[in-house]
């Protein structure tokens, strides 16, 4: 899999830049991908199609960097990698996110490989992926299509992608990422008292409730400002509703240190998040796409995935038989209702056979109420669950708008198990390091010329 670039903070000026693009749908058949969030969103129209001039053919400067020239060629075949990497279809409306980006991304590349020729050249020592390296990253990434090399390189040759746009780019990130990790990996350690601190964090939040959440944050200071920001993660969010898979764009798009794991942040706990991110998770249901959360240095996409009860809580899985009566059914209708609950109660072994149970009973209806934590139950239905246990039915319970039977099928307490000391050391591993690369990257760009055309 492609590792993820480190997406930074140049704004593409002069976005009315000509680029021939050819802009009708791009497969998205680069990486394998899940399934994204169902579509609720109208589809944008496609910006109309033009042809990609090969090098050399009315080809000009896109931007300079350090004297490095990055020529509107190279910057059409990057937004063409993108396209089809990411499974965001380009439209009129998003162009120019994708021309930003793929900007940001080549320049970016050229900073790095430039401060990695001075260091081999300073130090005496290879760092720079050699020819053969990046073709094994390449049938690599090939193998987790389940393709072979050449079936992967004629696919992007099919969309109008030069072999060699990809090996620059997997050349570039490959050198990079070894040289971080070489450099400053082996220096970084993550003492016990960081461990305990995260320990001791978790288990103070451990009654709050927890979320099982993807991400893309673009940083507002990478991409021109917050204006810029809040509408690129609009656009993207209408093309994931579309179906954009959530990791590829997120490998893509995504400044966050989940990027490389396609925005997979795992399990998180109320607070561990910004407290708008945390505002948007509260009211968020499993499965849903969030709108753009603005933060404070830029915006976020969250994707929430699972939520679960903290701890102390009591989860219960429940069915139900049920008769409908009015609240102001005589009572000689409530107790004939009564009666056949009664009498269901008797024939019913538990959840396995309630519903089947019921359907002999004429003017009964059963189903599957799901799994809910029993202090949101109805106060009805939370007095008979706090009482059963799995396996049991209670007795008909009046509310207004029926006779209800209630089978517990399962019970167990909420939240999750606790994260252990090495996953912790991990997260806060990666998380140092992601800082220290961009703090790394962020030098190189400020003593750097870079010239837009």
């Amino acid at each position: 899999m492609m590792r993820a670039r480190n997406v930074t903070g140049l704004s593409a000026r002069g976005a009315a830049m000509a680029i021939a693009l050819a802009t009708t749908a791009i497969p998205s058949v680069l990486w394998a991908q899940e399934a994204p969030p169902a579509a609720t969103a109208p589809v944008e129209t496609a910006a109309p199609a033009a042809p990609v001039q090969p090098a050399g053919i009315n080809e000009s400067v896109a931007a300079v960097v350090n004297d490095d020239i990055i020529s509107t060629y190279d910057l059409a075949q990057r937004m063409r990698l993108l396209i089809a990497t990411s499974g965001v279809q380009p439209t009129a409306q998003n162009l120019p996110q994708f021309q930003r980006e793929a900007l940001v991304g080549l320049v970016d590349e050229r900073l790095q490989l430039q401060e990695l020729r001075r260091v081999e050249r300073d130090q005496k020592m290879e760092i720079i992926a050699t020819d053969d390296e990046v073709t094994e990253e390449l049938a690599d990434m090939a193998k987790g299509n389940n393709m072979s090399l050449e079936q992967f390189l004629g696919n992007l040759k099919a969309q109008g992608i030069g072999e060699e746009t990809l090996r620059q780019e997997v050349r570039a990130n490959t050198s990079w990422q070894r040289w971080i990790r070489g450099r400053y990996g082996s220096r970084l350690r993550i003492g016990d008292d960081q461990v305990k601190a995260v320990q001791q964090r978790l288990a103070a939040a451990a009654s709050k409730p927890q979320y099982q959440i993807s991400e893309v944050f673009i940083d507002a200071n990478r991409v021109g400002g917050m204006d810029t920001a809040m509408t690129g993660a609009g656009q993207l969010i209408t093309q994931m509703q579309q179906g954009a898979p959530f990791p590829a764009v997120a490998r893509q798009f995504s400044a966050a240190a989940t990027a490389a794991a396609g925005g997979d942040a795992g399990w998180i706990t109320a607070g561990e998040m910004a407290p708008e991110v945390d505002a948007a998770l509260e009211q968020m249901r499993p499965g849903q796409l969030s709108r753009p959360i603005q933060v404070k240095d830029g915006v976020y996409i969250i994707y929430l995935r699972d939520k679960r009860a903290g701890a102390g809580g009591m989860m219960v899985s429940l069915k139900q038989a049920a008769v409908g009566l009015p609240q102001t059914a005589d009572p000689s209708a409530v107790a004939a209702a009564n009666a056949k609950l009664v009498a269901l109660r008797a024939q019913v072994t538990g959840c396995g056979d309630l519903e089947a149970q019921a359907a002999k009973v004429p003017g009964v209806v059963a189903g599957d109420l799901g799994e809910a934590e029993i202090k949101d139950l109805a106060p009805a239905f939370r007095e008979a669950a706090e009482g059963l246990e799995a396996g049991q039915l209670s007795q008909p319970i009046r509310t207004s708008a029926g006779l209800h039977l209630l089978a517990v099928c399962a019970k167990r307490a909420s939240g999750g198990e606790g994260q252990s000391k090495e996953q912790i050391e991990n997260r806060l591993f990666g998380q140092q390091l992601s800082m220290i690369a961009r703090r790394y990257m962020r030098d190189l760009r400020n003593s750097a010329t870079i010239e837009t055309k």
